[in-house]
């Protein structure tokens, strides 16, 4: 028998654990009380999606992987110094995946960079809502880009020094 308020008595329901508590706890339910796992012996089970995105949370990044995040961190920082202001929101990335482009705004894909840095991995995050194709450039397009903003500037460099 179970006290309920102001000395009330009643029978414990069958599902709850009947071992003792200390007072203020919340008591376990019986895992024979609970419904069977939908998917309890399925090797497609979706769980294990999630364990093994943790398992590969505790890999760190290889040398060679942070000297190219940390480059590509940089390059960033120059794509959009040298596009934002010509109405270019970000980068487009066409999913080997899903077959789908991903529209990746400048502070979205240098957050990803950085998380990919410092996990190892990149979480999920919300697609871009609405995105207007047309203010997202391919990161080829941003290297090309730059590099011909740097071929001039070494160009007229050059001609000011004759």
């Amino acid at each position: 028998m179970a006290l309920l308020c102001h000395g009330v008595s009643a029978v414990d329901p069958w599902y709850l654990d009947h071992t003792t508590v200390p007072a203020g706890t919340v008591r376990g339910v019986r895992d024979d009380a609970l419904p069977p796992d939908p998917f309890a012996g399925d090797p497609n089970d979706p769980v294990w999606a999630l364990d093994a995105n943790d398992s590969d949370a505790s890999e760190p990044v290889s040398a060679q992987e942070r000297d190219e995040l940390l480059a590509d961190l940089r390059d960033l920082a120059v794509y959009q110094a040298l596009l934002e202001h010509r109405s270019v929101r970000g980068v487009v990335v066409d999913c080997a995946e899903c077959q789908e482009p991903h529209y990746h705004d400048w502070a979205l894909l240098r957050a990803s960079l950085e998380q990919l840095l410092s996990d190892g991995r990149m979480r999920p995050h919300e697609p871009a809502y609405d995105p207007n194709p047309a203010a997202y450039v391919s990161w080829e397009y941003c290297r090309g880009y730059t590099d011909g903003i740097t071929a001039a500037a070494r160009k007229t460099a050059e001609t000011s020094k004759k």
